[in-house]
């Protein structure tokens, strides 16, 4: 048993550094894994923008479970937005999931809706250079 604790536990430690590093690179320089706070949990790495993530690297993935978990791991820590990433098995970091519930999904992509237009309506020349760079980069 203890055996079989320790291959998961050093599984989803290597997960998490993984994923920290891809988004160090990619996304954040600054993100970091959390210390774990037991209840008052912040998520398992910070850093992800305006995220808590709860990162899973686990054989049966249960995302209700994982998704409950981010969302309370969102508030200890304070942000908007809770996200499970979920190692995809046999596979590198950008192949993995980030997933949301429905309603934290709305909320987010309203939130890029109401700041993609105050930024067309107040400096229109500078959006459409973000919109081409991000349309290119797809």
């Amino acid at each position: 048993m203890r055996t079989s604790a320790n291959a998961a536990k050093q599984k989803g430690t290597a997960w998490e550094t993984a994923w920290t590093r891809y988004i160090q690179e990619h996304h954040n320089p600054a993100a970091h894994r959390n210390v774990q706070m037991g209840r008052l949990d912040i998520g398992d790495v910070s850093g992800y923008y305006l995220h808590a993530a709860e990162l899973k690297a686990e054989k049966t993935i249960t995302l209700s479970d994982y998704i409950a978990q981010a969302n309370r791991e969102a508030i200890n820590a304070a942000q908007p937005f809770g996200c499970a990433v979920v190692k995809r098995r046999m596979k590198g970091v950008a192949d993995g999931y980030v997933v949301r519930d429905v309603a934290t999904d709305v909320r987010l992509m309203n939130r890029f809706r109401d700041a993609e237009e105050l930024l067309k309506e107040y400096a229109f020349d500078v959006w459409h250079e973000h919109d081409q760079q991000h349309r290119e980069a797809a």
